[in-house]
């Protein structure tokens, strides 16, 4: 949250009203109260804003705790039943089939609880902002799954010199989490192409993005796209939970940025953000 005002704001104030009082130097003492006042409005403005950004959160957490946790509870009372009346009927073939599925139910459901810690700890965790290199970070991560992958025919290209100031733990996760997406949604093509570089927007500020020509989706979607678990593309084609997205739109918000997307489908996608790393010391989320 935003640091509360200044102590000594009140007693400033009083001092600077009585030398209103007493003449002396009435304009300079108006001037410096009208900056104080002015401080203390844009607080109670960054205040409000973090009361909305906190209630919206709470809002998201709910609706994952009722709703996407709800699902996988439910296949489980399921198939315990069956396995239930399996036992019951002696088959030993059928009950072990439904116990695989519960053990599975179970692994999703504590996919997605680590997930929501994991998106918790995120709006929690001091900051230490330095410079950083997303470009070393994205050939690290992008190597990585190449090795793994030794097979897959992909282009990377990875624009040098790629420094943003920021939280290095955080915005690893962020270049992890966005080079993994493209490499992810890439799969089915021949050829993949990833690009990682910046543009300068017209106001001048430094725009990232990374780039695929790989699955893309529907723009008509575009409003879920960061929402926790939300998913553009069924699991049995790309495997996740929908969490990768959103915890990168909060490590945007943690470093003042913004982040939106530009995708059609089977054409590929591009996730851009901006990273306001002069913000950081006021960022509503900044204190653990």
């Amino acid at each position: 949250m935003t640091s509360p005002p200044a102590p000594g704001a009140t007693p400033a104030i009083a001092a600077l009203l009585q030398q209103v009082r007493e003449g002396r130097e009435p304009d300079a003492a108006a001037q410096q109260i009208l900056q104080i006042t002015s401080g203390l409005e844009a607080q109670l403005r960054q205040r409000d804003a973090d009361v909305a950004a906190a209630i919206k959160e709470l809002e998201s957490f709910s609706y994952s705790v009722s709703h996407d946790l709800r699902a996988p509870l439910s296949t489980i009372d399921g198939f315990s039943r069956l396995l239930e009346s399996s036992s019951a009927k002696g088959d030993a073939e059928r009950s072990k089939h439904y116990l695989q599925r519960l053990r599975l139910g179970v692994a999703n459901i504590n996919e997605l609880i680590a997930a929501l810690l994991l998106v918790s700890r995120l709006l929690r965790a001091p900051m230490a902002p330095q410079l950083v290199d997303l470009g070393a970070l994205a050939q690290e991560a992008l190597a990585a799954r190449q090795a793994a992958e030794p097979d897959r025919l992909a282009r990377v290209d990875v624009q040098p010199g790629l420094m943003a100031r920021g939280d290095p733990a955080l915005l690893k996760q962020l270049v992890d989490n966005l080079t993994g997406n493209a490499w992810k949604f890439t799969a089915k093509k021949d050829k993949a192409l990833i690009e990682v570089g910046s543009q300068a927007a017209a106001d001048g500020e430094t725009v990232y993005f990374v780039r695929d020509n790989g699955a893309g989706f529907d723009m008509a979607h575009a409003e879920k796209l960061f929402g926790i678990f939300q998913r553009l593309h069924v699991s049995s084609e790309f495997p996740g939970l929908g969490a990768g997205l959103a915890i990168v739109q909060r490590i945007v918000a943690r470093h003042g940025g913004r982040i939106w997307a530009e995708a059609a489908v089977e054409e590929g996608a591009t996730i851009y953000f901006t990273l306001a790393a002069h913000a950081l010391a006021a960022s509503p989320l900044n204190s653990p």
